[in-house]
């Protein structure tokens, strides 16, 4: 994982804080580098100024002693201006002639009289006044003497310039301590203010998982802030989807009733005459047994009809209650489940004279790893729906074969074809305007049903007419494992 990827995840309530904090460590380095660098030039400026002067005071007192080669004079001058320029802090002077020999020096048991000066005395001045060498913390100034623009020798002062070093340690400590105290109460009150700041947000965040996870929750009254501010608006915004959501599905539910209930009362009609027929046969069978009941053969026809008779309403009614019924059980799809669904649609294929055509390629398993209860239903409405939009004495179908891990199944029709609005229910992830006006809830129930499965919805038009509607859905691992 990435090191900006990282960063991001950090939640922002720490993140803030942590970004003050580096922003005050940069500040603070960018303010101490221009501190001290002022206070460098300021202090490089001063002694300069003090040690020009210095030099402009000891060359003026020894310049006639120099004319006049008179040491005691020059040692002299040299002893009162240290005692005159304590402050300064002068370490060593020494004074040569003309010819660079050594006149007088503070230490003359180092530098003796007449001595030949030291060829290091005489590369180690820089451009400037004063040259400060950092290694031993001392300052190097040299002053030419002239007499009527002749030189005539020359003066070598070295400083003690660790005083300086140690005002400018002083004072980047005084920097690093008062910055450091300052960005972590910065970073402080930035954690606690960025806290405060974003309770709101952490509030909505919650109760936006809790909808994740559930239904959703408005937020309450009392963490409501009073006002009209941004945050009790958003809450009062947040509020109203809550409600406006739960209205749309408790309308989307009730609807989604009243299309299933609908769709029981189409399959009613023509179960009540397919259970007529038979009682009109079991009725006769019993007159035909009160009168004629001692003849064995009319005894054992008349019986052989009623069973008959009371096994075609008995498979009527038992495919109606397992697919109208809430299956409690996880139990696989058999192929009986499709034998019940054409007989359920049944009735409705013969009142308008529709063809089915059925292909079932089930293989050699009696039981498929998929639940039977919800694909019979899902299976059962697309064909309702297609029964719905093909013309009188038109062709529907059932294709349904097993590929690998998934149960394909294809139901066709022979109709205008489904507008992209409705069969966006089930294609698009949001079923769309269409369930919200309350349009293609059969649709909408199918789409429940095979996501609740895993699977997944395709729609396409046939060349010569109509539509497929195609379910794919994988086996599932437990009632695969079960099986095998």
């Amino acid at each position: 994982m990435s090191l900006p990827r990282r960063l991001r995840e950090i939640p922002v309530s720490y993140r803030v804080p942590v970004i003050v904090a580096l922003l005050m460590v940069v500040i603070s380095a960018v303010i101490s580098e221009r501190v001290l660098d002022r206070l460098s030039h300021t202090q490089e400026t001063y002694l300069d100024a003090i040690a020009e002067t210095y030099l402009d005071g000891l060359s003026s007192a020894v310049v006639p002693a120099v004319l006049r080669q008179d040491v005691w004079e020059v040692y002299d001058a040299l002893d009162r201006s240290s005692s005159s320029y304590a402050a300064l802090s002068p370490v060593e002077t020494v004074v040569t002639g003309a010819d660079g020999r050594i006149l007088a020096a503070t230490d003359p048991m180092r530098m003796p009289t007449f001595s030949q000066l030291p060829a290091s005395y005489l590369t180690r001045q820089g451009p400037g006044i004063v040259t400060i060498d950092e290694a031993t913390l001392t300052g190097f100034a040299k002053r030419n003497l002239l007499y009527q623009g002749q030189s005539i020798g020359a003066i070598h002062a070295t400083f003690d310039v660790s005083h300086l070093y140690a005002e400018r340690r002083e004072i980047l400590v005084t920097l690093l301590v008062t910055n450091g105290v300052l960005a972590v109460l910065f970073s402080l009150g930035g954690f606690l203010i960025v806290r405060q700041m974003i309770a709101p947000m952490r509030i909505l965040e919650n109760h936006m998982r809790s909808a994740v996870d559930g239904a959703a929750e408005p937020i309450s009254q009392a963490r409501i802030p009073k006002g009209d501010g941004e945050v009790a608006g958003l809450f009062r915004g947040y509020n109203t989807l809550v409600r406006a959501e739960r209205e749309r599905s408790n309308f989307a539910m009730r609807l989604a009733e009243e299309e299933k209930l609908s769709s029981l009362g189409r399959l009613a009609s023509g179960m009540a005459h397919e259970i007529n027929n038979p009682l009109g046969g079991l009725f006769n069978a019993l007159d035909t047994l009160k009168k004629h009941g001692e003849t064995p053969g009319v005894r054992e026809t008349s019986i052989s009809l009623i069973e008959r008779g009371l096994a075609g309403i008995r498979d009527v009614v038992e495919a109606a209650l397992a697919t109208y019924r809430p299956e409690r059980s996880h139990r696989p799809l058999s192929a009986h489940d499709l034998d019940d669904v054409r007989l359920l649609i049944k009735p409705e294929l013969q009142r308008k004279r529709h063809r089915l055509d059925w292909d079932i390629v089930w293989g050699d398993l009696a039981e498929l790893p998929v639940r039977g209860g919800p694909v019979r239903q899902a299976v059962l409405n697309l064909l309702l729906n297609a029964s719905t939009v093909t013309h009188e004495g038109g062709a529907l179908s059932l294709k349904a074969d097993s590929s690998g891990h998934h149960l394909n199944i294809e139901i066709g029709d022979q109709g205008p074809g489904i507008p992209p609005d409705i069969a966006a229910i089930l294609v698009d992830r949001d079923p769309g305007p269409a369930v919200r006006a309350g349009r293609g809830l059969g649709l909408w129930m199918v789409r429940r049903v095979i996501d609740d499965l895993g699977g997944r919805c395709a729609v396409t038009a046939r060349p010569g007419g109509g539509t497929v509607v195609t379910l794919t859905i994988p086996f599932e691992r437990e009632m695969k494992a079960n099986a095998a």
